[in-house]
């Protein structure tokens, strides 16, 4: 395989209402709309994340954001409103849970060590 980019895929019901929810999880507004009912954030030139509206896989996604201080991210979590839930330490990572609008499953986490 001679992969040159990789984008998670996460389905919603409205995307105006996910789009601004995203963009306080990751940032400013979306990067990119390559077509009707699709968003993109680019990450760097190989990583990013669309969100498309297709309300028959709303609240069936799962995505996990691999961060640098898991810690940091919980409080801007907090302060941006997005009700994450608390750090949670397992023996290789610590994790924060939060699900989107349409209850899609967003992970952050830290690699200990990192």
């Amino acid at each position: 395989m001679d992969l040159i980019e990789i984008y998670a895929n996460v389905g919603c019901s409205k995307l105006q209402l996910s789009a601004a929810w995203f963009g306080r999880l990751l940032g400013p507004a979306p990067d990119a709309a390559p077509m009707a009912g699709l968003v993109e954030w680019h990450h760097g030139r190989a990583v990013g994340l669309q969100l498309l509206e297709d309300p028959a896989r709303a609240g069936r996604c799962a995505l996990t954001l691999i961060v640098g201080n898991i810690r940091h991210e919980h409080e801007r979590l907090e302060r941006a409103g997005l009700a994450p839930g608390a750090v949670e330490e397992a023996d290789n990572t610590a994790i924060v849970r939060l699900d989107d609008p349409d209850g899609n499953s967003v992970v952050m986490a830290q690699r200990h060590g990192a």
